[in-house]
C-alpha cells in the first residue's frame, strides 16, 4: 500500500489472535490461510479455542503445529471461549476474528498503523463485507425498544430497508463507507481490542453464552472513556454464521434470551416492561423459528 511501508517500520510488531470455532473448521482453515499470508512481518500469536466441535478441529494443527490450540469438552460459549484465550494473550491489541472470515490484503498493517497513536481506543471494528463485497451493518447505535422491529435482522429492515428508524439504527447504512467514525459498537465478527482497556472494563461478560457480548463490551468501553471505532480502511469478508446453520432453531433462541439480557442489564428495572419486552421477544423468535424458511435463515445468517 503506497505511503504505508515507511510507518510500518515504527509500527506495533506483535498481536494476538484469537478465533472461536465450533463445527466451522473448513472456514476456519481458509481464514488461517488468509491470516498467514497477508501477515506482513507481524509476529502472530494465534489462538484458536475449539467447542467440541464435531468436524475433526484437530487438522488446524497438521496444517498449522504453531498455533496455540485451545479444546474444550462440551460447547462452553462464546464468551467463555473468547476469556480462556485472552486470560493468556500478551500482545497490546488483540484481533477477535470469527472463523467464516477471509482477511484481505494490507489488513492488519492498515489497522495497526492507525491505532499505533491512538491509545485512547478500547475497541476498533473494520469494514466487514459479504461474499458479494457488499457492506455489513456491523457499526450500529446500542439497541432499544424499537431494535426487535427494525434492527438489522428485522423482517421490516429487509422489507422496508431504507425506513428511518433502521439508517439511524445501523451505522453503515447513513455514512460515508469510507469515514473513520466514533460509533456506540461494532460487529464481534471481528474486532480489535486493546489490553489496557481490557484490563479497566474487564473481560466479555459470560452470561451472553453467544450474541449481544459485544454490544456490552463496547458500551462498557465508552463508560470508561475508551473509544469505539469504525475503521472502514481496513476490510474483511465474513461468510456469516456457519456454526449456527447446523441448529438454527437453538442460534435463534440463543439471539432472543442474550437480547433479554442485554436489555435488562441496562434499562431501569420497571414491573411493566419486564413482561412486555419478554414477551415481544418471544414472538418474534417464534415467528423467526416456525416459519423457517430459505429466507428467514439468509436474513439471520448476517447477524455477526
Amino acid at each position: 500500500m503506497p505511503g504505508l511501508s515507511k510507518r510500518f517500520e515504527s509500527m506495533i510488531r506483535e498481536i494476538d489472535i484469537i478465533i472461536v470455532n465450533y463445527n466451522s473448521t473448513d472456514y476456519l482453515l481458509k481464514c488461517i490461510d488468509s491470516i498467514f499470508e497477508n501477515k506482513e512481518d507481524l509476529k502472530l500469536n494465534l489462538f484458536v479455542v475449539d467447542n467440541y466441535s464435531k468436524d475433526r478441529p484437530e487438522r488446524i494443527l497438521e496444517t498449522y503445529p504453531v498455533i496455540h490450540y485451545i479444546a474444550h469438552g462440551q460447547n462452553i460459549g462464546f464468551s467463555k471461549a473468547v476469556n480462556k484465550a485472552l486470560k493468556i494473550c500478551k500482545a497490546q491489541w488483540v484481533f477477535l476474528i470469527n472463523p467464516d472470515t477471509i482477511v484481505r490484503k494490507y489488513f492488519f498493517s492498515t489497522i495497526l498503523s492507525y491505532l499505533n497513536d491512538c491509545p485512547e481506543v478500547g475497541i476498533l471494528g473494520p469494514k466487514i463485507l459479504n461474499p458479494d463485497l457488499s457492506v455489513q451493518g456491523s457499526a450500529r447505535a446500542f439497541p432499544n425498544a424499537f431494535t426487535a422491529l427494525f434492527g438489522r435482522t428485522s423482517i421490516l429492515s429487509k422489507v422496508f430497508p431504507g425506513n428511518r428508524v433502521t439508517l439511524k439504527n445501523i451505522i453503515t447504512l447513513q455514512q460515508n463507507h469510507d469515514e473513520v467514525l466514533k460509533v456506540d459498537w461494532v460487529s464481534g465478527g471481528c474486532m480489535v481490542v486493546n489490553q489496557s482497556a481490557i484490563r479497566s472494563v474487564g473481560l466479555l461478560d459470560e452470561q451472553f453464552f453467544m450474541y449481544w457480548e459485544d454490544a456490552d463490551w463496547c458500551r462498557r468501553m465508552r463508560e470508561k472513556n475508551f473509544e469505539v471505532i469504525y475503521f472502514p480502511k481496513a476490510s474483511i469478508i465474513h461468510i456469516g454464521g456457519q456454526s449456527s446453520n447446523s441448529n438454527f432453531i437453538r442460534s435463534r433462541y440463543e439471539f432472543h434470551k442474550s437480547c433479554y439480557k442485554l436489555y435488562f442489564k441496562y434499562a431501569p428495572y420497571n414491573f411493566f416492561i419486564k413482561p412486555v419486552a419478554l414477551f415481544g421477544l418471544a414472538v418474534r423468535f417464534i415467528c423467526v423459528s416456525f416459519l423457517n424458511t430459505r429466507w428467514f435463515k439468509i436474513v439471520f445468517r448476517r447477524t455477526r
